[in-house]
């Protein structure tokens, strides 16, 4: 078995990029003597499972594959290569990859030329690399979040040794940038500015599966926006565990707040979202960016996660209610129009039904455009795992009911106040409600779904609000 478990920093050649393009081209001819021998090319499926910065990875390995000759597949089980591009900070998602891997296993049995592969967060923990290598020795290729480049040479060694492979890393190295990248909207796009966390908010296993917090030189995102946007890119999101931390360990004096005044001064782009943004580290001179950056999107997620300072000091969030509760006061004096959403965590180890009056207060008095509701998972090597008082199943869903009872009511009224305006819209596909429907985005992220024709996709256009649901708006197309 190939198995190399890295414990340390070391340099990454400016030349690896192109190792990885030659393992490509390797890969590529391959797969194209396959296709004259069986009359078809081989196939693969991604799923992607978690978080934005997991979806960009996922465009990244994507564009890999694609380079590689693969052709896309609708279904797991007709596949020649499935990757599972993982979350850990859920267990249920964590349990549906185990599941289907149970299920790839038979398939794998009928197709001698399928690869599975792993990938992601899941696989930067101890327990879950001795669960595969037990449990699913079906699986051929396992890496982490730290060295996804090395794709092209795993998928490589693999064919050449007939052995799993798996290559852990334990720490980051240095960013590796230019990887071939497919992105699913040709419109739109995220854009990595940052790295890992230095948080440790005690029930989140980030820390310890994405690593330390590193942030990207600002010409190089820059660069890299300046080409999305030559490509016909018209909004860009903008992504980070912590983006409110962006700049801090960089030599060079730019800050959050600078860096997008920067990515607001680039022509073609016509919209700019971000997230994650930590309540702790939001400084006044973001506020005043937002304001003054015509092309930043009247939109904020702003996580609180429980409204008991006792909570959150368990939780090690480093900020209180009360300066959270100001915190928004000054993002909507500055941004009046401004939507906020916002993470919301029940049956936290000894949340009481007092504690959630807390979290409901400040449901009432911000009254959130929206929110991801959770309910707390316990995960193994943080914290709040090893704590005391653990919240009976039974009780938390009680105080969970209770919370979405004040929060889904508000959200649906903030909804129903879009009704009769005009709003600009960014038409990003056909929406399921049928093909004679787009869906699309308004500046403050609200999803609306309108008539029209398949052509409006990627264009900004104008709708009017004439129906609302809890979690969706209903537009008419104007003219």
């Amino acid at each position: 078995m190939y198995d190399n478990v890295n414990e340390k920093n070391a340099d990454i050649p400016k030349e690896e990029i192109e190792r990885q393009r030659a393992f490509i081209s390797k890969i590529k001819d391959l797969n194209d003597e396959f296709e004259k021998k069986y009359s078809r090319k081989k196939t693969m499926f991604i799923s992607t499972f978690g978080c934005q910065m997991n979806a960009h990875d996922s465009e990244k390995i994507n564009g890999m594959l694609k380079a590689m000759g693969f052709a896309d597949s609708d279904s797991e089980k007709n596949s020649d290569f499935v990757i599972y591009n993982t979350c850990c900070v859920r267990e249920n998602a964590e349990n549906k990859v185990y599941g289907n891997l149970g299920y790839l296993k038979h398939a794998k049995e009928t197709n001698p030329f399928m690869k599975i592969a792993l990938c992601g967060c899941m696989m930067q923990e101890d327990n879950v690399i001795e669960t595969i290598r037990k449990k699913y020795r079906h699986v051929d290729i396992v890496f982490g979040t730290f060295n996804l480049y090395k794709l092209p040479e795993l998928i490589y060694t693999n064919i050449e040794t007939g052995n799993p492979v798996f290559d852990i890393w334990r720490e980051h190295r240095e960013i590796v940038e230019d990887l071939p990248s497919i992105r699913k909207y040709k419109f739109k796009s995220s854009v990595n500015i940052m790295f890992g966390c230095d948080n440790f908010c005690s029930y989140c296993i980030v820390p310890y599966v994405r690593g330390r917090e590193r942030s990207r030189c600002s010409c190089d995102i820059l660069n890299e926006i300046k080409g999305l946007a030559e490509d016909g890119v018209k909004e860009i999101t903008l992504l980070g565990q912590n983006v409110n931390s962006y700049g801090k360990k960089l030599d060079e004096n730019i800050d959050f707040a600078k860096l997008l005044r920067k990515v607001n001064e680039i022509d073609g782009i016509e919209r700019i979202r971000f997230m994650t943004s930590h309540p702790k580290d939001l400084s006044p001179e973001l506020i005043l960016a937002m304001a003054e950056c015509e092309k930043v999107c009247n939109h904020i997620h702003l996580p609180f996660q429980a409204g008991s300072d006792r909570i959150l000091e368990k939780m090690n969030r480093k900020y209180t209610k009360e300066k959270y509760l100001k915190l928004v006061e000054d993002i909507r004096n500055a941004v009046p129009d401004i939507s906020v959403t916002t993470d919301i965590i029940v049956g936290f180890p000894g949340e009481t039904k007092e504690d959630v009056d807390e979290t409901i207060d400040v449901i009432e008095k911000v009254r959130f455009n929206g929110a991801f509701t959770f309910i707390y998972s316990k995960r193994t090597g943080t914290p709040a795992a090893v704590m005391e008082n653990q919240v009976p199943e039974k009780d938390v869903k009680e105080q969970f009911n209770r919370v979405l009872e004040k929060l889904n009511p508000i959200v649906f009224e903030k909804n129903k106040a879009h009704i009769g305006k005009v709003f600009k819209v960014l038409a990003e596909e056909v929406s399921g409600s049928g093909a004679d429907f787009i869906t699309g985005r308004l500046e403050d992220n609200s999803i609306v779904h309108f008539k029209s024709d398949k052509d409006v996709i990627g264009k900004i256009v104008d709708v009017e609000i004439v129906g609302s649901k809890t979690f969706y708006l209903i537009g008419e197309r104007r003219i």
